[in-house]
């Protein structure tokens, strides 16, 4: 099958790649000079394990060609996907700026019958903008195709897209003319052997929706476990143990309760936000989700409050923040909780001196330049003088350090532990002061 892929950020170029992967002929379409003449070059513009090679591969064999003009392409074209960025608007609701634009510039250039996808996530009822839009356009031109909207959201986890995109739990589609069904189901059937079944067809609403709940639902599990853990650390419960427990029953599972610093990145914050933002549109007030988003924002403050209750007094210390990104496996650092942290102790007089293994170049990028933050080559050169250590992003090499050499390197030896990944014993017995989330070898604080 012949694809049109607009968009080559995160969602467009995995999906484009892994549509190749499997043998359809894929052609990624970016406005960006810069981009395509990389993706080109075979070099991958964002940090996804395996992704570049992936791209060079199917370059090579001409299953994959990348171009800044959409209409040769998509003259040729069965199928056109919208893949392009969604950005949270000042009022927290999606802007759909770049997806009504790419609908123009399909309405106008497309001359044959078509299924336009919207991969992009989008707020219920945008199927029907870019349907409207693209009618527009060919009556416009006085031409008459038949153009089929279909929504298909993606479940990419970052750090490990590739293996969700090509062995999926779901597929969705949404459709109000399924007569498209078929086309889905070629394009989509070597991802599903195994499960025909996997394929789930819809109308086009319920497929935006399903996006929308699918995060919400992820991100209010991860805000429970959160509140559960400052709970945990007044009761001098274990929020480790608790987990295990809760996670037990095949009704909950053990996926996304672990506690941490608060949910981050490019989909969780936005997605929830958007889907309050047109619950508010619609009259329908979503208590859970807004006590889930001001959870989190507590949260992101909480490791803040645990290392100025232990000194007092930050002006002037001097603290090692060890992950800048979101998550470990990708260099997306949107709305990750280092950066509430960072601000916070800059506020607060301190000097910070972060590290991280693929995120250090868009963080400083996106937190921008301040005369007490600086960027370390290594793990252990962010140590050198510090007073305390963060451990924010649960990156491989961070999780068994070497805590003789911490302990040379450090000035004081203070580690606050966002993510429970280190055994209090150890560190404690070695003179560390230790303290982490939900265990009993974390500081109460007041709730």
């Amino acid at each position: 099958m012949r694809v049109v892929m607009v968009g080559t950020g995160y969602v467009g170029l995995v999906t484009g790649t892994c549509l190749a992967e499997v043998g359809h002929d894929v052609s990624c379409v970016d406005l960006s000079e810069e981009k395509i003449r990389l993706l080109k070059d075979g070099v991958c513009p964002i940090f996804e394990p395996g992704l570049e090679n992936m791209i060079r591969r199917n370059a090579e064999h001409e299953r994959l060609q990348f171009t800044t003009s959409l209409a040769e392409p998509l003259a040729q074209a069965d199928m056109a996907f919208i893949a392009v960025g969604t950005p949270e608007g000042e009022d927290g609701s999606a802007d759909l700026k770049y997806v009504k634009a790419v609908a123009e510039s399909l309405g106008r250039l497309i001359n044959k019958d078509m299924v336009v996808v919207v991969k992009s996530t989008v707020p219920v009822g945008t199927c029907d903008i870019v349907e409207e839009i693209i009618d527009r356009e060919l009556d416009r031109r006085q031409v008459k195709h038949q153009v089929i909207v279909a929504s298909n959201p993606e479940f990419l986890k970052e750090g490990d897209a590739i293996a969700d995109f090509m062995k999926p739990d779901r597929v969705v589609v949404g459709l109000n003319d399924f007569t498209a069904e078929t086309a889905f189901r070629d394009l989509y059937r070597p991802f599903i052997m195994d499960d025909q079944g996997k394929l789930l067809l819809m109308d086009r609403r319920s497929s935006e929706l399903t996006k929308y709940g699918a995060n919400a639902m992820l991100a209010t599990r991860i805000s429970f476990m959160n509140e559960m853990a400052l709970l945990c650390e007044r009761l001098g419960a274990n929020i480790d143990k608790v987990r295990l427990g809760i996670g037990s029953d095949a009704r909950i599972g053990r996926k996304f309760l672990y506690a941490g610093p608060g949910y981050g990145g490019s989909c969780f914050p936005k997605d929830v936000s958007a889907l309050l933002k047109t619950s508010n549109v619609h009259g329908v007030e979503l208590k859970v989700l807004n006590a889930v988003t001001d959870a989190n924002e507590r949260q992101k403050n909480l490791v803040f409050q645990k290392i100025a209750q232990h000194f007092r007094d930050l002006s002037g210390r001097r603290v090692a923040v060890w992950g800048l990104s979101f998550k470990p496996g990708t260099d997306d650092v949107r709305e990750s909780p280092a950066k509430v942290l960072i601000q916070r102790l800059l506020d607060a007089g301190a000097f910070v001196v972060g590290h991280d293994p693929q995120g250090q170049a868009n963080f400083a990028k996106e937190f921008g330049e301040h005369e007490r933050l600086t960027y370390a080559e290594s793990a252990y050169d962010a140590l050198r003088g510090a007073d305390a250590l963060a451990l924010v992003t649960e990156w491989s090499e961070y999780k068994r350090p070497n805590w003789d050499k911490v302990g040379q390197m450090m000035a004081n030896r203070a580690v606050f532990d966002l993510r429970n990944q280190y055994e209090s014993y150890d560190l404690i017995s070695r003179g560390f002061h230790y303290e982490c989330v939900g265990r009993p070898d974390s500081r109460s604080l007041p709730i």
